[in-house]
């Protein structure tokens, strides 16, 4: 469908545009979790507050179920748009709660309408694209995607303290109003007509029914699943780790900041990289890194937190490696399904959040005074998926 660079480029913002939508709804909420908990009077207990994180997961995974289906039989830019209309709802719920179970169907809500346009961007790549190539296509829309955690905490600091909390999420309805004006007026239908499925009520079984028969499929959305969980347990517990444990409420936007480098330049070197190496080895040698740098940790600081230095060191690299994963672990998912790109990026998105959210909940509940149940996790989670790798006997991956 991409003819030349510049259209190239433009695909590649717009669809990073599209999964920031969800990427600005969690990260710049972070600097506000104590503030919102004061106003629905859900201070009490910092782990509460987690939960407006984790359960925008929970949304996403179950929506995703929805949207992606719909969007093999009626297009992908028609749910979009109707995924992006419950998430203005949502986020006037969230606004007006007054107590934070009204705050956490606010933000599963939440979730439910964007699972349209992170999971439907995914299936356009791979209406798109294929192989390797569509494996650096994604890096790179990941890395323009990582530019918003870096940013957003901080924007979120800045409309909380001139304008309140609330303020974020009209920010966040003005971003997403600005990339769907964007999506309409420029992006191309990538779901042609004839290749499109009649809508029933058994597509999304069908398509399950054929997404458990490709082992690699299934493999690496369970990869992804422990992967993301692990991951979603820093995003939901980060402000508590360096506001609560290390007093750094003034600094945690620009520490949040830079470790998002970390993720975001392993990203763009993993677009060159996978072009030489292809994507089952690099997600073989970094799953063994994910695996090994927790180990380290938990043999060091088992009594007590490390300096804050030393702690940033061991979250970068834990990042890093997590930056060549991300990306591959779904492009090889997705690589045998482009005959259901949206139901097959469904799946894949929902088995691996419905997997995350349980092992984020757990995990973060017992991130209390320390960050070591954190590393522990990242070291499960990792071996985990070694084991998961190791049963593919895949000695070559079709890329």
């Amino acid at each position: 469908m991409q003819k030349n660079n510049q259209s190239k480029l433009e695909f590649i913002a717009l669809m990073a545009s599209l999964m920031s939508l969800v990427a600005l709804s969690i990260d710049a909420l972070l600097p506000a979790l104590q503030e919102i908990g004061l106003s629905i009077h859900s201070s009490e207990n910092s782990n509460d507050n987690q939960l407006l994180i984790t359960m925008i997961f929970l949304g996403l995974g179950l929506g995703q179920l929805i949207s992606g289906p719909i969007s093999d039989s009626l297009g992908r830019k028609p749910v979009i748009y109707g995924g992006f209309l419950l998430f203005v709802i949502a986020s006037f719920v969230c606004v007006n709660a007054t107590s934070i179970e009204i705050m956490i169907f606010g933000r599963v809500l939440q979730g439910i309408g964007l699972s349209a346009p992170r999971t439907i961007s995914i299936a356009m790549v791979r209406d798109s694209f294929s192989g390797n190539y569509m494996a650096k296509i994604m890096s790179f829309i990941v890395v323009v995607f990582i530019l918003v955690p870096v940013v957003a905490p901080a924007i979120g600091k800045l409309l909380l303290d001139f304008y309140g909390w609330k303020s974020i999420f009209y920010s966040q309805l003005l971003f997403g109003f600005i990339v769907m004006f964007w999506l309409w007026k420029r992006q191309p239908e990538t779901l042609k007509k004839e290749n499109r499925i009649p809508l029933s009520f058994g597509l999304f079984f069908s398509g399950l029914q054929e997404f458990i028969q490709y082992k690699q499929a299934v493999i690496f959305t369970l990869i992804s699943g422990f992967i993301t969980g692990s991951f979603m347990v820093y995003l939901s517990a980060s402000q508590q780790i360096f506001q609560e444990q290390y007093s750094l409420v003034d600094e945690f936007p620009y520490i949040f900041a830079g470790l998002a480098i970390s993720v975001g330049f392993a990203t763009f070197l993993n677009g060159s990289f996978v072009m030489k190496f292809g994507m089952y080895k690099l997600v073989s040698f970094f799953l063994v890194v994910f695996s090994v740098i927790p180990i380290m940790y938990i043999l060091l600081f088992q009594k007590g937190n490390p300096s804050i230095v030393i702690l940033l060191l061991f979250f970068a690299l834990q990042f890093f490696a997590i930056g060549f994963l991300f990306g591959n672990l779904r492009a090889l998912a997705m690589q045998p399904l482009g005959h259901i790109a949206g139901i097959g990026a469904a799946i894949n998105g929902f088995v691996s959040t419905i997997m995350a959210v349980p092992i984020a909940t757990f995990i973060g509940r017992n991130v209390e005074t320390t960050t070591l149940p954190l590393f522990i996790g990242f070291f499960v989670c990792g071996v985990a998926s070694l084991l998961l790798l190791n049963f593919t006997k895949l000695k070559t991956v079709n890329e």
